[in-house]
C-alpha cells in the first residue's frame, strides 16, 4: 500500500501550477453546465417564475408580485389562479382565476353581484367590491357555456379586470395556459402559497 501511494506522488506534483488550474476550471465548467441544464429542465417541465403586471388580481395578488408557476394546464380546476397568453388580446401573459372549465355554464348577474357555475353561486371571499356592469356588456345578466378544452377566467378585482367577460378574450383554450400559480415568492412581505 505504501509503495502505491509513493508512485502517485509524482503525478500529483505534476498537477501543480498550470495543470492544476486547468483541472479546476474543467470541474467548474462541468458543474456550471450540469446546473444550467437542471435549471432549464425545471423551468420547462416543473415550473417557472413570472411577475404580476397590473391590479386585476387584487387583493389576492399585487402588481410586481413574483409568482412560482407549475407548468402546464393538464390539471387546471375551478378556483385555480393561472397565467396565460392570448396574443390576439394582449402581448404579455395575464394572471386570472379559473371560474369554470369545459362543459360548465357561467351566469354573471351584475344586479345581484353574483357569479354562478352550473346553477351554484360561487363563494368568493377574495373579491373586494361589488361588480359593476362593464361598458362592453350588453346585459346585466350574462350566460356563457364553456366549450370543452377551454376555461372561463376572471380577475379578482372584477371592476378593473379585462377577462373572459371581454369580447376580445372570451373563453381561453387550455393550450394558452402557461401554468398554475403555486406561490408568491417576492416581495417577502407577500410571501405565501396559493391554493
Amino acid at each position: 500500500m505504501a509503495r502505491g501511494k509513493r508512485e502517485l506522488r509524482p503525478e500529483i506534483e505534476q498537477l501543480k501550477g498550470k495543470a492544476a488550474w486547468k483541472g479546476d476550471l474543467y470541474l467548474w465548467l462541468q458543474a456550471f453546465v450540469l446546473i444550467s441544464v437542471a435549471v432549464v429542465l425545471c423551468f420547462v417541465y416543473v415550473g417557472r417564475v413570472v411577475t404580476v403586471s397590473g391590479s386585476s388580481m387584487e387583493p389576492t395578488l399585487h402588481n410586481g408580485d413574483m409568482l412560482l408557476l407549475r407548468s402546464g394546464a393538464a390539471s387546471v380546476e375551478q378556483g385555480d389562479i393561472v397565467v396565460l397568453t392570448q396574443e390576439a388580446f394582449l402581448d404579455e401573459p395575464i394572471v386570472k382565476r379559473v371560474i369554470a372549465t369545459g362543459g360548465q355554464t357561467v351566469v354573471i348577474n351584475y344586479i345581484e353581484n353574483s357569479v354562478s357555475v352550473d346553477g351554484e353561486r360561487l363563494e368568493e371571499p377574495y373579491v373586494a367590491e361589488a361588480m359593476v356592469q362593464p361598458a362592453f356588456s350588453s346585459s346585466p345578466v350574462e350566460t356563457v357555456t364553456v366549450p370543452e378544452g377551454e376555461i372561463f377566467v376572471m380577475g379578482d378585482n372584477r371592476n378593473h379586470s379585462s377577462d373572459s367577460r371581454h369580447p376580445n378574450l372570451g373563453t381561453v383554450d387550455l393550450r394558452c395556459v402557461l401554468g398554475e400559480a403555486r406561490a408568491v415568492l417576492f416581495p417577502l412581505g407577500h410571501l405565501q402559497t396559493i391554493h
